[in-house]
């Protein structure tokens, strides 16, 4: 293959390739001269190149699909799916502008998109482990939700639009993998796959594997998951999917974007605030420090529920077109249905990072293994009552309460 056609036919790239690539494909740099590359991904499914001109500074992302995950799983992926999660992006861009970072150019080819490169902001996952707070994230994360999924919905959008993009944005793949490892393996253990520390497995045996109710009612959630094409939802939002500052929050990487219950997205932010609870509960020793801390997570679960009612409902006022969803009373109904689903997918999401094989530092990082099963034992107790009782969750101080009623 020569130098002329070596970007024509898709191979996987290495930093050096993806150099290359910049200076052919890209006019983003005026000199190509100095370009240094970095591969910084540190999720499973793709690449990412930051290259960065040395010379001034300027930079930008590349990220580019493999035909395996990067653990060599062997579970063979759509290397296409960079298509729908760029389009996605600029779609979420044009719907809640500032809140996404900028496409510049995609490859069909290549399967790989150039984007802005948020170095400046933080991966808010690592922020928390740091303990810091961001005030502003109730009302920015708000925003997102409530400006990228109400459009996406039957009750906005034209019926018919609407099911051309679900066939558009059917994610076959990654939709199978939220299905086994956010609902099937954490309620049974199927593959023996999933794994706990030694002081939590009889109380996981116990308290998940055994509970035949509570199986029943993550069964249900499940099919939810699979049948309500709800709205356009990002599918894994969180912590590790938001770049934050002082001010802005930036949302990233929608490859597990697909139509489904709103209340997934929501449920999953609250989850992982209670989950960064969980860590801080742990491991931090100043008493005001702890207490800072831990009372803006409960403060920010509190106020991303009722702030995103209250946004939901005047969004809902001005932007419903369906004449039924226009009748008194189905604002209602159509909420409190997300609302259910945000209680139960807030309890999913924090059983399965604790038992299952997807786990999260907030946890992991924790070194004393009584803490840590302190920790993981309340979660699990919290997330069990969010799952079984989820039709009774209407405002974020409920989620408080139930948190406070498991802490000692």
């Amino acid at each position: 293959m020569t130098d002329k056609n070596r970007f024509d036919e898709y191979f996987l790239m290495q930093e050096e390739d993806a150099v290359e690539y910049v200076k052919k494909k890209l006019n983003f740099f005026e000199d190509t001269s100095n370009l240094q590359c970095k591969e910084i991904g540190d999720g499973n499914l793709n690449y990412v190149f930051k290259i960065v001109d040395k010379n001034t500074g300027k930079s930008l992302i590349l990220k580019h699909s493999g035909e395996d995950t990067r653990a060599k799983s062997g579970r063979k992926l759509n290397i296409d799916r960079n298509i729908s999660e760029c389009k996605i992006l600029q779609m979420q861009g044009e719907l809640c502008s500032g809140y996404v970072p900028v496409i510049y150019m995609y490859d069909e080819i290549m399967n790989c998109y150039a984007m802005e490169d948020l170095s400046d902001y933080k991966i808010m996952r690592k922020a928390l482990l740091e303990n810091n707070i961001y005030k502003h994230f109730a009302q920015n994360i708000t925003t997102f939700m409530v400006n990228t999924l109400l459009p996406t919905t039957d009750i906005v959008m034209d019926h018919k639009k609407k099911k051309e993009m679900v066939k558009q944005f059917t994610n076959i793949e990654l939709c199978d993998i939220s299905e086994q490892l956010v609902f099937t393996e954490p309620a049974g253990n199927f593959l023996g796959e999933n794994t706990v520390i030694p002081a939590m497995s009889k109380f996981v045996q116990d308290n998940i594997y055994k509970d035949k109710k509570l199986r029943l009612e993550i069964g249900k959630l499940k099919f939810n998951f699979m049948n309500n094409t709800q709205a356009l939802i990002h599918g894994d939002l969180h912590s590790g999917s938001i770049f934050i500052d002082e001010k802005e929050i930036k949302v990233i990487d929608p490859e597990f974007a697909f139509f489904g219950p709103i209340g997934y997205d929501v449920g999953n932010i609250v989850a992982n605030l209670l989950l960064a609870w969980g860590h801080g509960y742990a491991t931090i020793e100043d008493s005001k420090e702890k207490y800072d801390f831990l009372s803006w997570l409960e403060q920010c679960v509190t106020d991303i529920i009722d702030i995103f009612k209250e946004k939901f409902n005047k969004k809902y006022k001005t932007e419903v077109t369906d004449l039924l969803a226009k009748t008194d009373g189905f604002d209602e109904y159509y909420l409190d249905s997300i609302l259910s689903d945000t209680a139960g997918t807030a309890g999913l999401e924090i059983i399965r990072r604790i038992v299952g094989i997807a786990k999260v530092e907030d946890i992991t990082s924790i070194q004393d293994e009584h803490k840590r099963a302190e920790v993981e034992k309340i979660l699990i107790r919290v997330g069990k009552e969010f799952i079984l009782n989820r039709d009774q969750y209407k405002t974020g101080m409920q989620y408080v309460q139930t948190l406070k009623k498991f802490v000692n």
